[in-house]
């Protein structure tokens, strides 16, 4: 008889060894997805965390997270702006216009929008190239500050902008003379007068202007010379044809 409960016993304790966690199973649940997401404000404070800290990568998927599940939210509106700013301070000035550009189409009214049209600025100035370059993004540069200067003469911006847009425009008189020096060194002689007043018109206050004035008595006369030769068939102009 002890030999036969003893079997039993042991038969029990094997089977309640393997069977163990059967009766608190109902303790035991999958976590949902929605459980496993922070709450806004924990993944919002997460993420300026990160921009403040320079952690730019962790920082956007935190924010574009934050645009997608909850849009129309007040920290959506700022992420999006957060996401431009990050490719900003990343050095992708380009990608930054793009994000900026949207950011002040579908919230033209937001607080932000002086900021916002200053930085589209700021990447242009950023940009910019030497006087031997095409100027194109110096110009765009001057185009933002103005329009920032012209809607909203009262931001914080206005200081800056105006230093900027004085030394672009300084940056592009000296693209227009470094032009008319090197057709005069061609002897492209009428291209280079007529540089020179473009650049005098255009950028009268500037050092190039003035150094421009200096030039006009030596480029004038042959540009006129050249232009008799021209009209006699003894020259063909810069591209290489007779001129009328």
């Amino acid at each position: 008889m002890l030999k036969v409960l003893s079997v039993f016993l042991l038969s029990m304790l094997l089977f309640g060894c393997a069977k163990v966690s059967e009766p608190f199973k109902f303790l035991k649940r999958e976590i949902t997805p929605a459980e496993k997401e922070k709450p806004l404000p924990e993944l919002f404070a997460k993420a300026e965390r990160n921009f403040q800290k320079g952690y730019y990568d962790l920082a956007y998927q935190a924010y574009e997270e934050i645009k997608n599940k909850y849009p129309g939210t007040p920290e959506a509106v700022l992420a999006e702006l957060r996401l431009a700013d990050i490719k900003f301070w990343s050095g992708e000035y380009l990608e930054a216009i793009s994000l900026y550009e949207e950011f002040e189409k579908f919230y033209p009214t937001n607080e932000a929008i002086p900021y916002v049209i200053f930085q589209i600025g700021t990447c242009y100035y950023k940009l910019r190239q030497s006087i031997d370059r095409d100027p194109t993004f110096a110009k765009k540069a001057i185009s933002h500050y103005e329009r920032l200067l012209q809607n909203y003469p009262n931001s914080p911006y206005t200081l800056e902008a105006k230093k900027r847009i004085q030394e672009l425009r300084e940056l592009l008189a000296q693209h227009e003379l470094y032009v008319a020096k090197f057709y005069y060194k061609i002897k492209y002689y009428r291209g280079a007068y007529n540089r020179l007043l473009y650049l005098i018109e255009n950028y009268p206050d500037t050092q190039a202007g003035s150094m421009a004035k200096s030039l006009v008595d030596l480029y004038y006369p042959l540009a006129l010379k050249e232009t008799e030769e021209l009209r006699e068939g003894k020259k063909r102009d810069f591209f290489g044809s007779p001129v009328p």
